[in-house]
């Protein structure tokens, strides 16, 4: 079964991950090998990943790992408006979870999550994610962000 703490753990390697890509920003031979595996090792890419990415609105779900790396780093024909959302650079990234539920081997879990810009500025991010626990690994398999509500 999977429990908190692997969650936890899994939100900070997300939240690592994604600072990392942003220190990478000016090292191409090192970003995109980078950001692959983070894409690997945080997304279940191979048994299939449902992601609606914040900054998306064409084409708003990233289903497979070219997409998704789009998204992440830009500089692809396929999607003109990703502009490399990981690239930022972002100083830190906090979850703030609302709830946490466990189901056997999947957990879902929904808050806010919170990037910090060079500036000091915060961004206010909610998200969903669904994670799944396979031998033994914890991996997202639901990713679903987007900027809260305004009138």
């Amino acid at each position: 079964m999977i429990n908190e703490s692997e969650i936890l753990e899994a939100q900070k390697l997300w939240s690592d991950g994604i600072i990392n890509i942003g220190k990478l920003k000016n090292d191409s031979s090192n970003l995109i090998a980078f950001t692959k595996q983070f894409l690997k090792k945080n997304y279940d890419f191979d048994n299939g990943v449902q992601f609606k990415p914040t900054k998306a609105s064409k084409n708003q779900f990233r289903n497979d790992i070219e997409s998704a790396l789009s998204y992440f780093l830009g500089d692809n024909n396929k999607y003109p408006e990703d502009k490399g959302f990981a690239l930022e650079p972002w100083l830190d990234v906090e979850f703030i979870n609302d709830s946490i539920k466990f189901y056997d081997n999947i957990c879902i879990a929904m808050g806010n999550y919170f990037f910090t810009k060079v500036s000091g500025e915060k961004v206010k991010v909610e998200y969903s994610f669904a994670y799944k626990k396979n031998k033994n690994l914890v991996k997202i398999i639901l990713h679903h962000s987007s900027m809260p509500f305004a009138l």
